[in-house]
């Protein structure tokens, strides 16, 4: 046996990546239920400059366009909800003990705004600026939608690394008392 311990308690497992993957799916959510569905800012190919990638636009003012968009916005969704049925699976195989303890973590929750921001920033980077398959906002300040869109993910990620840096670690395996709220 070593004289380190290691053998006895062996490491607590992260929650960073069901953490991670909660929020890429969560945020995903917003994103596509608020922008896509509630506003109808934009749908997953609607954007007019994507001649010059090759990606076919398809115009939401259309019947076809809309059932092309709508059937994307759906893929979209999907990958968004295998997200979270991946973050919570992941969550259940590590969380053996205290489980009301992980849920109200600050740890946890720190890493579902860094997922959520984490999203934010790929999603923006390629659809909007990449492949310019949608923006956040069409017309003549789409740029300052996107922008924002990205100062948001960049905001979400830095208030996550702030709720986890003043929390207690949690070991999702190890045993002790529950919180009392």
């Amino acid at each position: 046996m070593s004289t380190t311990g290691r053998e006895a308690n062996p490491p607590a497992r992260s929650i960073r990546l069901p953490g991670i993957l909660l929020g890429v799916g969560l945020g995903g959510f917003v994103d596509g239920i608020l922008l896509h569905q509630v506003l109808q800012w934009h749908h997953m190919l609607s954007s007019t400059d994507t001649a010059n990638i090759g990606v076919r636009y398809y115009d939401p003012n259309t019947v076809p366009g809309l059932r092309m968009n709508t059937l994307w916005d759906g893929i979209f969704h999907v990958v968004c909800w295998l997200s979270v049925l991946t973050g919570l699976a992941v969550l259940y195989s590590r969380v053996t003990l205290n489980r009301r303890r992980v849920w109200t973590s600050r740890v946890l929750w720190g890493w579902v705004l860094t997922g959520w921001g984490l999203f934010n920033l790929v999603e923006g980077i390629l659809d909007h600026h990449v492949l310019g398959i949608h923006h956040v906002r069409g017309g003549p300040y789409r740029l300052w939608w996107d922008i924002g869109f990205l100062l948001l993910g960049w905001a979400l990620v830095a208030a996550g690394h702030l709720m986890r840096r003043g929390a207690r670690p949690v070991d999702p395996a190890a045993p002790g008392t529950v919180p009392a709220r």
